[in-house]
């Protein structure tokens, strides 16, 4: 009986694993400078705009500005993609016309970001007037 219903759990745990996972990715296809379509073999498929992408970059970037102990990325609102180069078996390393290229998209975040992107959205254009910022660049002087 204790065998059985040891046997039940791990079964439990091995879907509940299973689910968690993110689908496998089938098509990554860049449309520079604009944006980036991702597809997975769950038939998701989503449409990131470069600056979604440059916003939420994985990466520590020196051109965050800390407000209130919140980093903020602001003033990208026309970011360009310039190039993608394929990072392994796992992710792709995006080049933007701010130079920034530091950052790894994992499928599995690129799937994340995906499946979030309207909450993410909102979530970044609150923080940013939350402290009176914008997602457009800064003026020259």
């Amino acid at each position: 009986m204790a065998a059985a219903m040891g046997a039940a759990v791990v079964r439990r745990l091995h879907a509940a694993q299973a689910q968690a996972q993110p689908p496998r990715l089938t098509k990554l296809a860049l449309r520079a400078p604009k944006f980036v379509e991702v597809e997975f073999e769950d038939g998701s498929s989503f449409h990131l705009p470069a600056e979604f992408l440059r916003v939420y970059s994985p990466a520590a970037d020196s051109k965050i500005r800390s407000v209130a102990g919140e980093k903020v990325i602001f003033g990208r609102r026309h970011v360009g993609i310039m190039s993608a180069e394929s990072v392994g078996n796992y992710g792709v390393r995006i080049l933007f016309d701010d130079l920034h290229k530091t950052g790894i998209f994992t499928w599995d975040y690129l799937h994340h970001l995906g499946s979030n992107k309207f909450g993410l959205m909102r979530s970044y254009i609150t923080t940013l007037k939350k402290h009176g910022l914008t997602r457009d660049p800064q003026r020259r002087k």
